[in-house]
């Protein structure tokens, strides 16, 4: 059989998903009509039927029946002489339909058929992944960890469509091996030299949002809104969560009964400590809660530069701060407003001592390290157990030890 070439490309074609039968037919008869202009110069007297599920098809071409010596055009025309060799009842001025045998193209112009159909196929079904993916921007996707690399990880998922997690879209603390499942959130698709790009993220707030959505019905039913999501990814995420019913608590739902819900989260994103507020419209109540743990005692609002001053006591201003100024940074971010953090004076307060001031025997990183929590004072420091103050640092055990010696001989 003439055309038993093609059959493995329509093979090819018939398996490809999310193709329907109509664009099938229409570029498998877009090839066809196209060898046969470059052949022929025109396709406008030929029909060409395809029979995909067999892998099969025929080419019929129709010309005038004119007398031996008027013929102009072999293409359109048939000699009254050749016409009787196919039927002898053919008269001149009618239409003769014969079959256009494939083999007669010639074995170069099958291969460059076959070749051309082949690319076509390709660029249909990468086409199909773009607009696939283009429409599950911020979707969540589960896919297997097929080669890991130094920049990125390429992900496969249920199709075996190639899907890409950079390193800068990973959780720090993520590791993962080939075969392991990943869940991230498709974040940008794009199409790279002729091929889809499609682009995963575990380290986007949508993530956490999608991820809020799946384990909190609430949530995904539209009884609790997600107003905003801030975080430092493997570190410490904010949510704000309001709901339009009273009767219905958006933190409690949120967390779960006993953390059962978000402790799902928490586990995906590698022990991200999670913080759910409730929203509100007061500004002042929404940077108090919006900087718990810690207990605030007043705050000045400046609406004009977006800045506001609060004040605790000297052992709320650590835990305000938090580990690396991640609290207030977060907070912060959350509320729009840039928050500076004040300890509030007493008597006690008076006789405390500036960290500044022990310069010459503590050295100067390790007083840094001690501001970075909110400790800028010798009492401030001494307000917290060396448990307390290895686990907010990144100091060693000895060496708090040490600066709580030099600090207590001061008021000794």
């Amino acid at each position: 059989m003439e055309n038993i070439n093609l059959i493995e490309t329509f093979s090819e074609f018939k398996e490809l998903k999310n193709i329907d039968r109509a664009t099938m037919m229409s570029v498998l008869e877009d090839v066809f009509r196209g060898m046969l202009i470059k052949r022929f110069g025109t396709d406008e007297n030929f029909d060409v039927i395809i029979n995909i599920d067999k892998g099969d098809f025929e080419i019929w071409r129709n010309r005038e029946v004119v007398e031996d010596d008027k013929i102009e055009d072999p293409n359109l025309q048939i000699t009254l002489s050749e016409a009787k060799k196919i039927d002898g009842d053919y008269e001149v001025g009618e239409d003769v339909t014969d079959e256009v045998k494939f083999l007669d193209f010639g074995r170069r112009a099958i291969l460059a058929l076959r070749q051309n159909l082949t690319s076509r196929i390709l660029d249909l079904e990468k086409n199909n992944i773009y607009l696939h993916y283009r429409d599950r921007i911020g979707e969540v996707v589960t896919g297997e960890v097929y080669q890991i690399w130094k920049r990125e990880i390429l992900v496969l998922d249920e199709d075996g469509n190639e899907l890409i997690l950079p390193k800068t879209e990973q959780i720090p603390s993520d590791y993962f091996r080939k075969g392991d499942s990943i869940r991230a959130v498709v974040i940008k698709v794009e199409m790279r030299n002729n091929n889809p790009l499609i682009i995963l993220s575990r380290t986007s707030p949508v993530f956490l949002e999608r991820l809020f959505e799946l384990e909190v019905p609430e949530i995904f039913d539209g009884l609790i809104t997600i107003k905003k999501i801030v975080r430092v990814p493997g570190e410490r995420a904010k949510i704000a969560v309001e709901s339009y019913d009273e009767r219905i608590d958006p933190v409690g739902a949120c967390v779960g009964m006993k953390g059962s819900r978000i402790h799902g989260i928490v586990r995906e994103l590698k022990n991200e400590n999670i913080d759910v507020i409730n929203f509100t419209n007061n500004i002042q109540l929404f940077i108090t809660r919006s900087l718990s743990p810690a207990k605030i005692t007043s705050i000045k609002i400046n609406e004009e530069t977006k800045r506001a001053e609060v004040y605790l006591k000297s052992t709320e201003v650590s835990l305000a701060i938090g580990k690396g100024g991640l609290n207030i940074k977060l907070a912060g971010q959350l509320t729009g407003y840039e928050i500076d953090v004040y300890r509030e004076t007493d008597v006690e307060d008076d006789e405390d001592v500036n960290l500044e001031e022990f310069a010459d025997e503590i050295d100067s990183w390790v007083l840094d390290e001690l501001k970075s929590i909110g400790c800028d004072t010798a009492k401030s420091v001494l307000n917290l157990n060396v448990e307390d103050l290895v686990k907010r640092t990144d100091l060693e055990e000895e060496t708090i030890k040490e600066v709580i010696k030099i600090l207590k001989a001061e008021f000794e």
